[in-house]
C-alpha cells in the first residue's frame, strides 16, 4: 500500500524540502499522511476547478507545483476561492501535497527542463548558495527575437507570450 507519506518520501528524494525559499510554503498542505493513494491528479495550481477534477476523477492526492496555500488564511470557508477549495478536499477525503521552489532550485527540476527545452548551453544557477539556486542561465544560438519567441511557443506549447523588445538579438537568456 502507497501513502501520502511515501509519496512525500519519494519527493524529497527528488526535491527536497531544505532547497525552498524562507517565504514558500510546500509539502502536506492538506489531507493525512497515512491515506492511501491509488490515484494521483498532477496540476500546476489547485485551483478550485482543478480540485473538483480530482474529486471527479477518483484521486487520493492533488499533487501541484504552486501551493493550495501561500500564508495562513483568517478563514477557511465558502466564501473564497481557496476556502471552497480545501472546503473540497477535505470533504473528499484528498490529500493535497506540492513541491514549488524546492522543485524550481533541484538538480533536473523544472528550471533545469525550462532551460533544455529552450536548447539553451552551458546553462548555469543564477546567484547560488551552497550549490542551489531559483534561476537558471544560459545561451541560444544567436537570433532573432522573432525566432527565439516562435522556438518558445513550439516547445512549451504556448499560445501566446508577453515580452518587449529591446532591439536586439538574444543570446543569453534566464529562466525561472
Amino acid at each position: 500500500m502507497v501513502t501520502v507519506n511515501d509519496i512525500l518520501a519519494y519527493m524529497e528524494t527528488v526535491a527536497s524540502r531544505y532547497m525552498q525559499y524562507d517565504w514558500d510554503n510546500n509539502g502536506l498542505l492538506c489531507g493525512r499522511r497515512a491515506k492511501e493513494v491509488k490515484k494521483i491528479l498532477i496540476a500546476l495550481d489547485p485551483f478550485e476547478e482543478v480540485c473538483r477534477e480530482a474529486k471527479n476523477v477518483g484521486a487520493d492526492l492533488l499533487l501541484t507545483h504552486h501551493p493550495l496555500i501561500f500564508s495562513a488564511p483568517k478563514a477557511i470557508n465558502d466564501e473564497s476561492d481557496m476556502g471552497r477549495a480545501i472546503m473540497l478536499l477535505i470533504q473528499n477525503d484528498i490529500a493535497a501535497v506540492n513541491a514549488h521552489t524546492n522543485l524550481d532550485c533541484a538538480a533536473g527540476g523544472v528550471n533545469d527542463v525550462l532551460a533544455a527545452k529552450l536548447g539553451l548551453e552551458n546553462v548555469e544557477i543564477v546567484n547560488p548558495v551552497n550549490g542551489i539556486g531559483l534561476m537558471r542561465c544560459g545561451y541560444a544560438k544567436e537570433q532573432s527575437l522573432e525566432n527565439f519567441l516562435s522556438a518558445v511557443q513550439e516547445n512549451l506549447h504556448c499560445d501566446g507570450l508577453r515580452y518587449t523588445d529591446g532591439g536586439k538579438p538574444v543570446r543569453k537568456v534566464a529562466v525561472g
